[in-house]
């Protein structure tokens, strides 16, 4: 199956926080897409890496992506090598995405720095034929995505370009809600992290609104790029 665009996170909901409203606007829009979680976030404090797993499942319907796997690297552990390049390069060659969003350059938790660099690496190293991979019993064929993007996590990166997401916040919102485990509950008896609080999850809409704000629409999210970016046209820009 070929999809347009392949979205990486290090944990479950790495996806939904980073890129949700992105993702929910491009397959509105008519582009296929899905989601590769790295580990199953078996460290989170809250939940299980069980519940997790459901907690996925339910917030890729509400995405509406047309796949979701977990390669299931030890969460918090999980290196840079050639074991994991592999693993990641494999997925890459199954999708024959035209374009990869991955986690932040730099962040709070260790894994999403980590991640971003795996995939990154990963990418080009998939457009190399001498490097075998098999799927299913077949060999792959290299494929490199034609863009690499890093959606913003946890540190209030400058964006090097955002995209509109008015009208799709609240699908984002709601994919977020369906890790009912890890974000704010009030009746939850289960120990405080920095993502649980009232705040943290306000922030995700004013965080939102504040770079609509800067281009002049109600929402948008934020994505680094590894290359210089251009246009066709002047008019092309928001």
């Amino acid at each position: 199956m070929k999809l347009d665009i392949l979205a990486f996170g290090s944990h479950p909901d790495d996806v939904e926080l980073g890129c949700g409203a992105t993702l929910a606007k491009e397959i509105k829009f008519g582009k296929s897409a899905g989601i590769i979680d790295l580990t199953r976030g078996e460290l989170g404090t809250r939940g299980s890496a069980e519940l997790r797993d459901k907690e996925a499942a339910k917030a890729a319907k509400i995405l509406g992506v047309e796949v979701r796997e977990n390669l299931r690297f030890a969460d918090g552990f999980f290196i840079n090598d050639k074991e994991h390049q592999l693993e990641v390069i494999k997925m890459i060659r199954k999708y024959k995405p035209d374009i990869v969003l991955c986690n932040s350059i730099d962040d709070r938790h260790i894994d999403h720095a980590k991640g971003s660099k795996l995939v990154s690496d990963a990418c080009f190293l998939s457009g190399l034929m001498k490097i075998e991979t098999a799927h299913d019993g077949k060999k792959q064929e290299a494929w490199r995505p034609k863009y690499v993007y890093h959606y913003i996590q946890w540190k209030n990166l400058e964006p090097d370009f955002v995209v509109d997401v008015s009208g799709f916040i609240d699908t984002k919102m709601e994919a977020i809600k369906a890790y009912s485990s890890q974000f704010f509950d009030p009746k939850s008896k289960e120990p405080e992290t920095p993502i649980t609080s009232k705040n943290f999850f306000d922030s995700l809409d004013y965080r939102a609104r504040d770079l609509g704000r800067l281009i002049g629409v109600e929402h948008a999210e934020g994505f680094t790029a590894e290359r210089l970016l251009g246009v066709n046209e002047l008019d092309n820009l928001v």
